[in-house]
């Protein structure tokens, strides 16, 4: 078992510089793979958050990065994610241990990944245009977009790195100043990644981050009055909190990437290629844990495969070791906490009172090292009606429903209060394309799981989502503001 980095950071970061809690408040940081204390680290009040936001503020109307040349804005960030890159192993080791994700996948999926995200909108900054409304000779109609001021972020803990990315990107690319409230379950890489971002010459109080706990910490910062934006991936309930907050305080924008039961819909006619598709599946379902949003969760197969699809699911399945998460021989790691812990089991436990039947898993693993593993678990013979088939488990818990027709699928997949994602299997474009544009959901993939890329804008239908995107040159509109500039001209 690897050992935290010595530069694990465990203070707020406030205006350039590392602080404790006004109070001198702390949290235990535990580590999901024995159940023991990590670190002690700082708990922000809202004294902490008011303080960051002042920073923040004081930093964007000084103008030493909100009003910089956009050319030399672009070339701090390029540097930014030279220093991410530089500093990849050392921020996937602070992933894995912080939040139990397996080492590999943090140095070769997500740490990658958070460089490129901020290359990419750094190479955005000067090639994003505003726009001439078509006037007669007497005016100039021109519309621009500007930096909105102070962004308020609240993340998840699991994907620590690759979420911050996906915000901290556009939001400093269009020259904002942010507070970041990281998950008190996974602090550390963000802390880390934000004294890589001033050394590499983003101004003292434009990247801020405030540790805490949610409802203290993430609270203050949805019901500060001088936060302009305020973005938040999480639990459906919580997001509907800070719509809550932005109503009580200042009606701030609130961005909103919330849960998710995404189908995986396999028709009929891939009969030939169940196990290329159950290994395809078995990654959607329990990659990460199945601590993902878009977690492939519902399997709907069409019920002339469905039985020969499980039994190839349940082969691909033994692929998915669980182990110690810095192992990198273990594709799955703990859950984040023992709640998840219990939260899962009771899933399971529940859908088999229900008259599921566990194909697969559904047992508590390497309980002697006090950790929070769970083998992976397919349930068979789920009927929609039952919770397994309709509740987020956010653990590697996959259900198989069967359907008979391309009508009935369609119904079963959109019978949801989540629309976030979606794939469908077909040899034929035509149905593939056809349910594609029936299904309720922000990202529907075709032959093969997936969530897109930084060029595509990534949100959710329904209570998935609310009030813009991450990723995509979209994700600068929630971090600008538009304003219209009308000339009259003599």
């Amino acid at each position: 078992m690897l050992s935290l980095p010595t530069t694990a950071k465990t203070k707020a970061y406030i205006g350039g510089t590392w602080v404790d809690a006004a109070d001198g408040a702390v949290f235990d940081n535990l580590n999901p793979a024995t159940g023991k204390i990590l670190n002690k680290i700082a708990a922000c009040s809202a004294i902490d958050v008011d303080k960051a936001v002042k920073a923040a503020r004081a930093a964007f109307q000084a103008g030493n990065w909100s009003r910089l040349d956009p050319r030399e804005r672009k070339r701090i960030l390029l540097r930014f994610a030279d220093l991410v890159e530089a500093n990849a192993a050392e921020l996937a080791l602070l992933d894995s241990i912080d939040a139990g994700k397996p080492l590999i996948d943090c140095e070769t999926l997500d740490l990658p990944d958070v460089v490129n995200n901020i290359r990419w909108y750094a190479e955005a900054i000067d090639k994003v245009f505003g726009k001439l409304s078509p006037t007669g000779e007497g005016n100039l109609g021109l519309i621009v977009r500007e930096a909105v001021g102070v962004v308020g972020m609240v993340l998840p803990w699991n994907f620590p790195a690759g979420t911050l990315s996906w915000k901290i990107s556009p939001a400093l690319a269009a020259g904002n100043s942010i507070v970041v409230k990281p998950a008190e379950l996974a602090c550390l890489s963000t802390l880390r990644i934000a004294e890589l971002a001033t050394e590499a010459g983003v101004p003292s109080g434009v990247f801020n981050v405030v540790p805490g706990l949610g409802h203290v910490a993430g609270k203050a910062l949805g019901l500060h009055p001088d936060v302009d934006v305020l973005t938040f991936t999480g639990s459906t309930e919580i997001g509907r909190q800070f719509l809550r907050y932005s109503a009580d305080s200042n009606l701030k924008k609130v961005v909103l990437e919330c849960g998710g039961k995404s189908p995986q819909i396999v028709m009929g006619d891939v009969a030939e290629q169940l196990e290329q598709i159950a290994e395809n599946l078995a990654g959607a379902a329990f990659w990460n844990m199945g601590q993902n949003c878009t977690c492939g969760s519902r399997i709907l197969v069409h019920s002339s495969i469905k039985d020969a699809f499980v039994s190839a699911l349940v082969n691909a399945s033994k692929a998915w070791t669980v182990g110690e998460p810095t192992d990198r021989a273990s594709k799955m790691g703990p859950l984040i906490e023992e709640a998840a812990l219990k939260r899962v089991m009771g899933a399971i436990a529940r859908s088999k009172s229900d008259g599921a039947t566990i194909a697969t898993g559904g047992s508590q693993v390497l309980k002697e090292t006090g950790g929070w593993f769970v083998e992976p678990t397919i349930v068979d013979d789920v009927k929609q009606t039952m919770a397994i088939a309709r509740d987020e488990i956010f653990g590697p818990v996959v259900a198989v429903l069967p359907f008979s027709t391309e009508e009935e699928a369609i119904e079963i997949a959109n019978n949801s209060s989540y629309g976030l994602a979606a794939t469908v299997f077909s040899n034929d474009i035509n149905v593939a394309m056809r349910m594609a544009r029936k299904i309720q959901a922000g990202t529907v993939a075709v032959n093969g799981y997936g969530e897109g890329d930084i060029t595509t804008p990534f949100g959710g239908y329904k209570t998935s989502g609310f009030g813009g995107y991450d990723k995509g040159i979209e994700a600068f509109d929630q971090y600008t503001q538009m304003k219209t500039i009308w000339v009259t001209l003599s």
